[in-house]
């Protein structure tokens, strides 16, 4: 083993480790040791425009996901009950399902959140539908409405009608009341009692323009609604963003203890708690540099925060929307530090920061069960225009075949330790500042094990790459098949092969076609056989900087 001097220099906000010599790699996956369900808490995603759901693409994208996962995906989506003729516009939609005639009478009308829902079910995917915005007719500051945000422009003007308390509370509850008894007709009573149900976005900062108190308030009437159409329906809050553990915590008390507004009776029904959490990346010196760290300590506290109450430790946690920063919207061009959206930088950050998910929940004993990724598609934009999206004009990015990786790791997660993988404490509190993210997550089927690697760091640079030893114990004997599928800048990526078409914003027939092929998960050379020895299989493989490995071993 090589010796290893490390120096330590303080800058404003980071430490920064630096190895002068560096030890070659090292994983140790032992099938052995289980150390929880292979939970797919992945297969969650979410967006802001609800109207791309049933356009072309979206369509597509949909398709892909729902294909991709072993179990049916949910789907999150803003501005389902705001008003408007459902024109999308980047971070705007809506459904129009609330509107008054000249008596102030309510019009219900379900046609376009039907189309919503009808993309889903139809796919076998499943509504994390959120009681949300305001429809115009029900706000208590409605004038001006509709934004005409876009990228670049300061993000409160976002803020505008739809984010205000109701202006009557028994006419938000009958909406509420209407839409969930319409589904029922609609889906049938089996279907929607395997939805979530959620209410509002992101309270704790502009998206909600009212006091925690009204919040709680507007929660109380809008599950009151919901439980009267369908007793048996689940529901939670309150999706807080980073920083929100106050808000948090007054929401949770009022849910235990405090008076339900609407019934009178003491506490309101939660059964999911949902938080976000955001990373928080920079340009330094012309460089994008990431910081996962940040988006950690965003789970971190609200798991803190929810561990307070002993009898809500068990309840499910859903991360509302857990990214590498906050706007999917603000493209590269306003906002620099977004360039890592279209290469493999977004690939290695995802790979790296879903397994530390998975180990702050087991270091919380937390029942985490989604962690929601901001990211879909964008109709009608430029060709990889940096928005944060899975696809660009029906072309899947690197970062989804992340996804398909994760779609392959069924069982049990076993242990994995390495040499040069971050402990889950150095990783949540200073981020990856020293030398690059080597690490593994591993599962174990009956008949079979994943091994995902990756080569990850926050600085947005890439180079040749380490040779890795894997080393694994606890293989059955006999016979084993062993295949490797690869995110890296020849591999599972579109972007590469994009670039060298000479970036074209209209591309021909030819030219998509090969970009849908490469934009598909690939296998790395052939599968190769070959037999463990003493239950034991050790391997090498070279990963680039920024790459992510799946190593898939099958036996019978």
């Amino acid at each position: 083993m090589k010796k290893i001097t490390v120096y330590t220099v303080l800058l404003p906000a980071l430490f920064f480790t630096i190895a002068a010599h560096a030890q070659s790699p090292v994983i140790h996956v032992d099938l052995n040791e289980e150390v929880g369900d292979m939970t797919p808490i992945w297969a969650w995603f979410g967006y802001d425009e609800p109207n791309y759901t049933y356009m072309k693409d979206g369509k597509k994208l949909l398709s892909e996901i729902a294909a991709l996962s072993p179990v049916p995906v949910f789907v999150r989506a803003h501005n389902l009950l705001t008003t408007g003729d459902g024109t999308p516009a980047l971070k705007w939609g809506s459904t129009n399902v609330y509107t008054e005639d000249a008596q102030g009478k309510p019009v219900y009308y379900w046609k376009i959140v039907d189309s919503i829902f009808d993309t889903y079910i139809q796919r076998g995917m499943k509504p994390l539908a959120q009681i949300g915005f305001m429809p115009e007719a029900l706000s208590s500051k409605p004038d001006p409405y509709k934004h005409n945000w876009r990228p670049g422009a300061p993000y409160r003007e976002v803020f505008t009608g739809w984010a205000y308390p109701p202006n009557d509370y028994t006419k938000w509850r009958e909406l509420i009341y209407q839409w969930t008894k319409h589904c029922v007709e609609r889906y049938g009573k089996k279907e929607v009692e395997s939805w979530w149900w959620e209410v509002w976005n992101e309270p704790n900062i502009g998206y909600w323009q009212g006091t925690v108190e009204e919040y709680c308030k507007m929660y109380d009437y809008a599950a009151d609604g919901l439980l009267k159409a369908l007793p048996t329906a689940r529901i939670g809050g309150c999706n807080i963003t980073g920083g929100g553990s106050k808000f948090l915590r007054t929401f949770l008390e009022h849910c235990l203890t405090g008076t339900n507004y609407a019934t009178g009776k003491t506490g309101s029904p939660l059964h999911m708690i949902l938080y976000h959490a955001k990373g928080q990346p920079r340009v330094v010196s012309g460089t994008v540099v990431m910081n996962v760290g940040t988006q950690m300590r965003n789970i971190r506290d609200a798991m803190m925060t929810i561990n307070e109450y002993p009898s809500l430790k068990q309840l499910p946690q859903v991360i509302g929307e857990s990214d590498p920063e906050g706007c999917a919207a603000c493209g590269m061009s306003t906002n620099p530090e977004n360039a890592y959206r279209n290469g493999t930088m977004y690939s290695g950050y995802t790979a790296a920061s879903f397994a530390r998910k998975y180990l702050l929940a087991d270091s919380f004993k937390a029942n985490l069960a989604g962690a929601v990724s901001w990211s879909f598609e964008f109709e009608d934009q430029p060709w990889f225009a940096g928005f944060r999206d899975l696809a660009t004009n029906g072309i899947d990015k690197p970062v989804l075949n992340v996804f398909r990786m994760f779609g392959m790791m069924k069982g049990k997660r076993v242990k994995v330790t390495g040499n040069r993988m971050y402990d889950l404490k150095t990783f949540t509190d200073s981020s990856v500042r020293g030398l690059p993210d080597i690490g593994g997550l591993a599962a174990k089927d009956k008949h079979s094990a994943t091994i995902m690697l990756w080569n990850y760091h926050d600085e947005d640079k890439q180079d040749q790459g380490e040779r890795i030893s894997i080393k694994i114990e606890g293989l059955p004997a006999g016979k084993l098949t062993i295949s490797e599928y690869r995110i890296d800048n020849e591999h599972s990526n579109s972007y590469t092969v994009w670039k060298k078409m000479g970036s074209p914003q209209h591309p021909t027939d030819a030219q998509i076609a090969e970009l849908e092929k490469v934009g598909q998960l690939v296998l790395k050379g052939k599968p190769w056989t070959t037999k463990s020895n003493d239950n034991k299989y050790q391997m090498t493989l070279w990963l680039p900087r920024q790459g992510v490995s799946l190593l898939k071993i099958e036996w019978k």
